[in-house]
């Protein structure tokens, strides 16, 4: 009796300490925005520029060159070639990583540039023997619950402080390739020159000093950049212990911006109310919405069941739903206007928003615009568009499942 007792007691304490962690582990501490944003300019706007500066920060900068790489064929040997052509220092940093052949390339890579004297700093045990700094970042540890459900979903990758890339791609096989079947994703990547480079340095940094307290600076991380392009662009990135709202403020500035058009590609797209109502009143003002979602070829079916189920009030304002069909979409990616184009990490959805370190890219140029609306209509031409009366015809137990999904919103 006295050992069932103790027992109890143990079990209880414990299951008091779980629900604990538990609800620290999924509330936030910041405020939501809960307001829509009144539509105070245009995206071409100079105060709208003013505003992305002032109100999200860092200030948007002139003088850079972005490429824009497709797929795996495109993005890997690109990222690969500049790590090998590393001479002082490499930060990386990235959310999927280091899975199949393209992971030991990846590694072997570091590796040998580690040994050749180059500063690498990435998060892979695997490579510590060979001189490569890794840290996890919010390893898992016991007391430290509440930080779990706080992950890094930036994927950031700076050579020698002057070659940056950003996007939506992580280091595993199944990102290889040019998308052509089940078995090869479609998504983008960025590969950035100009003085944008030390915005993504300072990201990077931002969590690199959070995890080990080790402030890297000087010129191997930050040199003095030259101007590269003609581009304004800006580094975004948010974290939920410091401005998590911020990630879908910029989203709702971007939107309400807009006069024209909206070409909006996300692989988890799971907008909350406000901002369906933000896409919506866009739509009704005459703007021209078109979103590409995954089909069923996806790595999360709870998180497609959950968007399906809010297409209802975006379908019936005129907001074009499309679902990629070749393979998983993976892009996550905004342009408005054709103007002002968002590429980066985030996802649309409660995570990316609210709860995950993200990191965007945000540039203010037509022809980039054009380029980025060129890979939205390929995208598009591939992609399956879902009408109104089909969504509406749609069985009872899709719906049932979509309503269960939907009660995890704010976990997706």
């Amino acid at each position: 009796m006295r050992k069932f007792r103790l027992a109890l007691v143990v079990v209880t304490i414990v299951a008091t300490l779980a629900a604990v962690l538990l609800v620290q582990n999924w509330t936030g501490a910041e405020k939501k925005i809960e307001q829509t944003l009144p539509r105070l300019y245009e995206s071409d706007d100079g105060e709208f520029r003013r505003s992305l500066s002032a109100l999200l920060g860092p200030q948007i900068v002139e003088g850079n060159k972005v490429e824009t790489l497709l797929n795996g064929d495109q993005i890997f040997p690109s990222m690969l070639a500049a790590i090998r052509a590393a001479k002082s220092t490499i930060t990386f940093e990235t959310y999927i990583y280091w899975s199949g052949s393209i992971g030991r390339e990846f590694v072997d890579a570091l590796q040998e540039r580690a040994r050749a004297g180059v500063r690498v700093h990435v998060l892979l045990d695997e490579m510590k023997q060979a001189g490569v700094q890794v840290e996890r970042f919010h390893e898992p540890e016991w007391s430290q619950w509440n930080k779990l459900n706080n992950r890094t979903h930036r994927k950031l990758l700076v050579v020698d402080g002057r070659i940056g890339y950003t996007g939506g791609v992580g280091i595993a096989d199944h990102w290889r390739g040019q998308a052509r079947n089940p078995q090869e994703w479609r998504d983008s990547h960025f590969r950035v020159e100009g003085p944008e480079v030390a915005q993504m340095q300072s990201v990077f940094l931002d969590n690199w000093m959070r995890v080990t307290g080790d402030g890297l600076h000087g010129d191997a991380y930050f040199p003095a950049l030259k101007p590269a392009g003609e581009l304004a662009a800006q580094m975004f990135s948010s974290s939920p212990s410091g401005g998590s709202e911020s990630m879908q403020l910029m989203y709702l500035l971007a939107i309400t911006a807009a006069k024209r058009s909206i070409d909006l590609a996300n692989s988890y797209f799971v907008p909350d109310e406000m901002t369906i109502q933000t896409l919506v009143d866009a739509a009704r003002r005459g703007v021209k919405v078109r979103v590409i979602v995954p089909s069923g070829h996806i790595d999360s079916e709870i998180v497609r069941k959950a968007s399906r189920g809010s297409w209802g009030t975006m379908l019936q304002a005129g907001i074009e739903i499309a679902e990629f069909q070749p393979t998983m979409y993976h892009v996550k990616g905004l342009v408005v206007d054709g103007v002002f184009s968002l590429v980066g990490s985030p996802n649309f959805d409660n995570r990316s928003l609210r709860l995950n370190d993200e990191a965007n890219l945000n540039v203010l140029d037509r022809d980039f615009g054009a380029i980025q609306r060129r890979v939205f209509d390929q995208d598009w031409a591939l992609a399956r568009r879902i009408t109104l009366a089909e969504w509406q015809a749609r069985p009872w137990t899709e719906r049932l499942l979509e309503r269960v999904a939907g009660m995890l919103n704010s976990q997706l």
